[in-house]
């Protein structure tokens, strides 16, 4: 997906919610929609592309999607679709984690961005971007195990 086409789909998204808070409350908003966008489309993806099976996924391996990508291989959907599901878990721990990840990984936002949007500062978000993708990491690796050791 290009980054011009998620952007538009994200406003139109946007377009018909509430109103916002303020700034910050719109970068947030803003940032979850391009997660949701980019899941759907890989979701799709993968759904066309039956049979297209498991494997390792490595965050540092999946490009920051949206950006300066034409589209997204079946590869990158199906690590697209593992992280969020890690994203889900993480975010049940830590929401402010799982924000971090949704700004800098989905959205593409810098420290400085993500630390305006979430009313933190550029040093909590460095801190935290390292702890969520440390723990993302490990959690899709022991992801991965589980799936091989399980054959169905």
């Amino acid at each position: 997906m290009q980054t011009t086409a998620l952007v538009h789909e994200a406003y139109l998204k946007l377009l018909n919610a509430a109103r916002f808070n303020d700034r910050e409350h719109f970068l947030r908003a803003a940032a979850l929609a391009m997660r949701h966008i980019l899941i759907n489309h890989a979701r799709d993806r993968v759904a066309n592309k039956r049979g297209g099976g498991a494997h390792h996924v490595d965050i540092d391996e999946v490009s920051e999607i949206g950006i300066g990508e034409p589209e997204i291989d079946i590869g990158e959907a199906h690590a697209l679709v593992e992280i969020n599901e890690a994203l889900g878990r993480l975010g049940a721990m830590s929401p402010r984690l799982a924000q971090i990840v949704e700004c800098r990984f989905f959205a593409g936002y810098t420290d400085e961005q993500t630390a305006q949007a979430l009313g933190l500062t550029d040093r909590t978000v460095r801190r935290d971007w390292v702890k969520a993708r440390a723990w993302l990491r490990r959690e899709l690796s022991v992801g991965q195990d589980v799936l091989d050791a399980n054959p169905s």
